[in-house]
């Protein structure tokens, strides 16, 4: 499945979870549980995260592959975690017959998630509704794609990066702070509709923004985005 059919299922599904005439679910004890993943010595691991509505942090720092906090006060919405061979999974469960939250006031759910910094990664996250905070500067990444329906996002790319990565972003209706790295080359390249672009540090041509170090560091970091309406902020850290 492609980055924009994932899309478009993820808002699907948000749609689905919230628009329910009678809710079958109802908000419990609030619970928090932890999970690691040690991983089995693979050179590389592919990661995906699917959260279809929620708060997500997804940061570097662990000792295993991944350890995880989850906190959530809707029992059925307890995360899924799973890990073979290289491929490790984190999603929010698919329920038929999704629940009305809409007059949660009190519905939570949220992950903290750490994953091993020196492992290389290919990361796939999968976003419906969700506001995400991603500091992914540290992490050894070789490739990033981000799917979003709606939401608020920041998404830390600053850092000293070792090779060249792609990153890709695909959002609906979402509001993005992307902080980049000023001694690394930046390119960006944004397929934008109504949505606003600030990029004050960066030299803009057409639709493509980069800094100064682009084409001078022998790293670039190429952003891809396709983004529906909302607001885009591109930051040079230094």
């Amino acid at each position: 499945m492609n980055s924009k059919n994932v899309l478009i299922a993820l808002i699907l599904f948000v749609a689905v979870l919230l628009s329910g005439c009678n809710p079958t679910l109802r908000v419990g004890d609030l619970q928090t549980e932890s999970q690691a993943v040690a991983g089995d010595g693979a050179q590389s691991v592919r990661v995906e995260i699917n959260l279809g509505a929620g708060d997500l942090l997804v940061r570097g720092g662990a000792e295993k592959l991944m350890e995880a906090d989850f906190t959530y006060n809707v029992a059925r919405l307890k995360p899924q975690v799973k890990y073979t061979s290289g491929n490790l999974s984190v999603r929010q469960p698919e329920i038929e017959g999704m629940p009305n939250l809409v007059n949660i006031s009190d519905f939570r759910n949220e992950w903290d998630l750490r994953l091993h910094d020196g492992t290389p990664l290919s990361l796939t996250l999968n976003l419906g509704g969700s506001n995400s905070d991603l500091r992914l500067a540290g992490l050894a990444l070789t490739r990033l794609d981000v799917n979003m329906g709606a939401g608020t996002s920041t998404l830390d790319l600053n850092g000293d990066w070792a090779r060249d990565l792609d990153v890709t972003v695909d959002s609906g209706a979402a509001n993005i702070s992307v902080r980049l790295p000023q001694n690394v080359g930046v390119r960006v390249e944004v397929d934008a509709g109504p949505t606003v672009v600030d990029a004050p540090d960066m030299t803009k041509n057409g639709n493509v923004y980069t800094n100064a170090a682009y084409g001078v560091s022998p790293v670039t970091l190429n952003v891809k985005m396709d983004a529906g309406i909302g607001w885009i902020n591109l930051d040079i850290v230094e």
